[in-house]
């Protein structure tokens, strides 16, 4: 299966990061699909594209097609599906069909997280202790910032710990390389009332004055959210989507026997590294320098920095490769739908310790 060929649906902000990544990784992007077949055609002729489809009906039926990019809203793709019912139905039945899905799980995939998880599974920094951080972001911080995520009927019944907070989440459990057991959830809607224009409205656009309706919202803006993880570590967790001037900032720290690492995303390309008994250091991103098995993560060399598009192309690489060597049984390092569904199942015990004000345990079966 050398010359796989894409698809993708939804040409927003994440469909054209995919499409972009596609590209540079020279997988043959057939066509896309769009929310409406004049808006299919139009993107595909803007793009260059061979195909605009005018349906998913369409889109199955190409028979050139070996996989499919879903970038759409929640209430079709991330998370993996709106409830864990649905989730674990899409996971048994890639399993029943012998297929492969992955979850955009892509910020594991900046080269100073890969070199984070190395340096963790090779006990660099002893037994991790302590986990913690944050994720926030100031995208809907105005009373008339809207998007489709406010609406629960789209984005679900969480936001801020859904949309972001599973991003931190999933970068966390797989630094450690231990699971969430327990949650001790606060969650806040600061923004009560807010303004949904009327006429279409693209995330991370400005809005303009016009008409609007007021919307009582019932979704969260805020979360901190206590942690106990596998093997006695202890964490905790604080998202944000009304933090001024925080444009999309995930830090973590992990604070171990023998050293503790910290990184954000707003300087991808420096990890600190703290230790007691010595100076620290701050290791700049260079591939002559990190873990052999993350310096594969790290296209350019060092002093070349890099980013958030390079994410979705690392991430790619790994996918495609695997589905190149045939065997569906060989172990994956990609997310996939499997951890997909398990954030599905840890945001319901968010939502469930939020709501009775309480510790939960989260039950991965």
């Amino acid at each position: 299966m050398e010359n796989l060929r894409a698809a993708v649906i939804g040409l927003g902000f994440v469909g054209r990061a995919h499409l972009e990544a596609l590209r540079r990784l020279g997988i043959q992007v057939k066509g896309l699909l769009s929310s409406s077949p004049d808006r299919s055609a139009q993107a595909a002729r803007e793009l260059g594209l061979d195909r605009g489809y005018e349906s998913l009906n369409d889109l199955v039926k190409d028979p050139s097609v070996d996989v499919v990019h879903v970038c759409t809203p929640n209430h079709v793709e991330k998370p993996l599906a709106m409830d864990v019912r649905q989730s674990s139905a899409l996971v048994e039945l890639a399993q029943k069909h012998k297929r492969v899905g992955g979850v955009t799980y892509n910020l594991r995939f900046y080269p100073l997280c890969q070199e984070a998880h190395a340096m963790v599974q090779r006990g660099v920094i002893g037994e991790p202790r302590l986990v913690h951080g944050s994720f926030l972001q100031d995208w809907l911080f105005c009373p008339n910032d809207w998007n489709w995520r406010l609406e629960p009927q789209l984005g679900g019944e969480l936001r801020a710990v859904s949309d972001i907070g599973t991003h931190w989440l999933d970068l966390m459990m797989w630094i450690t390389g231990r699971k969430v057991t327990e949650v001790c959830s606060d969650l806040a809607t600061v923004i009560p009332v807010r303004q949904r224009p009327r006429g279409r409205v693209e995330t991370f656009q400005k809005q303009s004055a016009g008409a609007f309706d007021e919307v009582k919202m019932t979704t969260d803006d805020y979360a901190s959210i206590l942690l106990h993880f596998e093997g006695m570590l202890r964490g905790v967790m604080t998202v944000s989507q009304v933090s001024a001037g925080r444009r999309a900032r995930l830090w973590f720290e992990v604070d171990g026997s023998e050293a503790s690492l910290a990184w954000h995303s707003e300087s991808p390309n420096t990890m600190w590294i703290g230790h007691r008994n010595q100076p620290n250091q701050d290791m700049m991103k260079d591939p002559a320098l990190m873990s052999p098995e993350a310096r594969g993560y790290a296209v350019y060399p060092g002093g070349h920095t890099e980013g958030y598009p390079d994410t979705f192309a690392q991430l790619f690489k790994d996918f495609y490769a695997y589905i190149r060597k045939g065997d569906l049984t060989a172990r994956r390092d990609f997310p996939t739908f499997q951890t997909g569904h398990e954030e599905l199942i840890l945001c319901d015990a968010i939502s469930l310790s939020a709501r009775e004000r309480r510790w939960v345990p989260v039950n991965y079966k």
